[in-house]
C-alpha cells in the first residue's frame, strides 16, 4: 500500500513549531518597525524645527517644511498602526508623495528666496563699534501725539570705528521685528514676510573700544525714509565706519516703520505720514530731530555715559545725508543749521524753501533719471517735480554741489532693500541695475 504525507505523522512539541509559526508574521513585524522608527525620526525633525518657532519666533520660511514633517510623520504613525492604509493603495501613495515632494521643494525656495543673510565685510582699515542712545528734547512738544506734556524722544544708534576683535559677538540687525511690520506693507509684502531679519547680524560690535589711529572723527547724521527704520542703510553706514567716520542715525518716531523705547513704550507709523501734505508739513519739525541729535552729540562728547566716546567726536566736522523724507529732513537740516558742513541728498524732491535760499554747504544730489523711475511706475508728475527740483537745487548751491543720476536704480536701491532677498528686482522693489553695483555706487 503507498503512503501518503497525509498518513504520516509525528508528535511534535507545539513550544519546537512557535518559532516557524513567528516567522510568517516576520517580514510584517520589520515593516512596521521601519515605519515606526521613521516615524519617530520624521517628527523629531519637525519638532527640532518647531521648537524655534514656538519659543523665539523663528523664521516663517520654516513653517511650511515643519508642516510637511508634521503631516507626513503622522501619515506614517497611522499607517504603523494599522489605522489608514494608504501606502499600500497606488493611487494614495501618489497622493501623498506627490503632495510631499511639492511641499518639500516650497521649503527649499522660501529659505533662498528671503535668506537670513550677510552684510559684505566693510573695506576700510577699522573695525566697527555701535551703540543706542535715548534721548528726551524737554524743550519740545510731540506734535504726533495728542496727549498734554508729551515731549519728544528719539533713539539715536551711533556706528563709530573702533578696534577690531574678530571674538566679539556681532549686532544684530533689528532687534525687534515687529517694528518692520509697517514697512513690509508699505513695499506691498504681507507684514510677516520681513521678521526673520532679527536673525540678521551686522559687522558691527557692541561697546566696543574706539580706534586709536586718530584722535577724534568726523561725525555723521542720518536720517531714514519715510515708514522705514534707522538701520535701513547698514551697509552704507559700515562703509562709511570703517573709513573712519562717526554715525548717528536717528529713529524719527511716529514717521518711521516703528521705534521702541527702552521701557517697552512703541511708537508707530502715523498713517497721516502717508498724505503729502501732511509730511511736508512736517519736515521742518523732523529736521530739528537732527538738530537736537547734534546737541545731545556735543554732551556725549563731554561726557559719554557709556564711557567710550568722550572726547571721541570732531564736531567741528559734521555732515548729515538721508534717504527720501529723509533726505528732505536733511536738506532742511542743512538750510537752517550752520554747524551741518556737508549734505548728502538721496532720491527725493526738494523743499521750495531749500531751493529758495540755497544750501550753503558742499551737497551731493544723487538720484536717478526720468526712465528709471518711470519704469518703477511713478506718475509723469511726480517725475517732472523730482527731475526739475533737484536741479534747481543743485543750481542754487552755494559752495561745491553734485548732481549724481544712477540709471537703473529704484527708489529702494537706495538702502538695504535689496539684501533681503535675491529676487528683489523681480519683484520689482529694486530696479535692474546689479544690485552690488548699486551698493558699491
Amino acid at each position: 500500500m503507498a503512503v501518503t504525507p497525509a498518513d504520516v505523522s509525528f508528535p511534535v512539541d507545539e513550544d519546537e513549531l512557535a518559532p516557524f509559526g513567528d516567522q510568517r508574521h516576520a517580514g510584517a513585524t520589520m515593516r512596521n518597525t521601519a515605519v515606526v522608527f521613521a516615524t519617530a525620526i520624521v517628527l523629531a525633525l519637525a519638532g527640532r524645527l518647531t521648537a524655534p518657532l514656538l519659543i523665539d519666533g523663528g523664521r516663517w520660511q520654516m513653517i511650511p517644511l515643519c508642516a510637511l514633517g508634521a503631516v507626513f510623520g503622522t501619515l506614517l504613525l497611522l499607517e504603523c498602526c494599522g489605522v489608514v492604509r494608504w501606502w499600500r493603495r497606488a493611487a494614495w501613495r501618489r497622493l501623498v508623495v506627490g503632495s510631499a515632494l511639492v511641499w518639500l521643494a516650497i521649503s527649499v525656495v522660501l529659505p533662498l528666496a528671503f535668506p537670513v543673510f550677510r552684510f559684505p565685510e566693510p573695506s576700510g582699515p577699522h573695525a566697527v563699534g555701535t551703540m543706542t542712545y535715548h534721548w528726551v528734547d524737554s524743550e519740545r512738544m510731540e506734535r504726533f501725539t495728542a496727549t498734554a506734556g508729551d515731549r519728544r524722544e528719539l533713539m539715536v544708534q551711533v556706528w563709530y570705528p573702533a578696534k577690531s576683535d574678530p571674538a566679539s559677538p556681532r549686532s544684530p540687525y533689528v532687534e525687534d521685528a515687529d517694528a518692520l511690520v509697517p514697512l513690509a506693507r508699505l513695499l506691498g509684502l504681507p507684514g510677516f514676510v520681513l521678521g526673520h531679519v532679527q536673525h540678521v547680524v551686522t559687522n558691527a560690535i557692541p561697546r566696543a573700544a574706539v580706534a586709536e589711529d586718530e584722535q577724534s572723527y568726523p561725525v555723521l547724521v542720518f536720517s531714514h525714509g519715510r515708514g522705514s527704520v534707522r538701520q535701513q542703510n547698514t551697509r552704507q553706514v559700515e562703509e562709511l565706519v570703517s573709513h573712519g567716520y562717526v554715525v548717528a542715525a536717528i529713529d524719527h518716531p511716529y514717521a518711521a516703520s516703528g521705534v521702541v523705547f527702552p521701557d517697552g513704550r512703541r511708537a508707530e507709523l502715523d498713517l497721516r505720514m502717508l498724505d503729502r501734505e501732511f509730511a511736508d508739513s512736517m519736515i521742518p519739525y523732523l529736521a530739528q530731530d537732527v538738530i537736537f541729535t547734534l546737541e545731545q552729540l556735543a554732551l556725549v562728547n563731554e561726557a559719554d555715559p557709556n564711557g567710550i566716546l568722550t572726547g571721541r567726536l570732531d564736531l567741528q566736522r559734521t555732515g548729515v545725508f538721508g534717504v527720501s523724507l529723509g533726505a528732505e529732513v536733511s536738506a532742511e537740516a542743512c538750510r537752517v543749521e550752520p554747524r551741518l558742513r556737508a549734505c548728502l541728498i538721496m532720491d527725493v524732491w526738494i523743499p521750495a524753501e531749500v531751493i529758495r535760499d540755497g544750501l550753503r554747504q558742499p551737497t551731493m544730489f544723487m538720484s536717478r533719471d526720468a526712465a528709471s523711475m518711470r519704469l518703477e511706475g511713478w506718475s509723469e508728475s511726480v517725475i517732472e517735480e523730482h527731475q526739475s527740483t533737484n536741479r534747481a537745487a543743485f543750481e542754487r548751491v552755494r559752495a561745491d554741489a553734485y548732481l549724481v543720476s544712477i540709471r537703473g536704480t529704484f527708489h529702494q536701491d537706495f538702502g538695504d532693500a535689496a539684501f533681503l532677498s535675491p529676487f528683489t528686482s523681480e519683484l520689482g522693489i529694486t530696479g535692474p541695475i546689479d544690485g552690488a553695483r548699486a551698493q558699491d555706487i
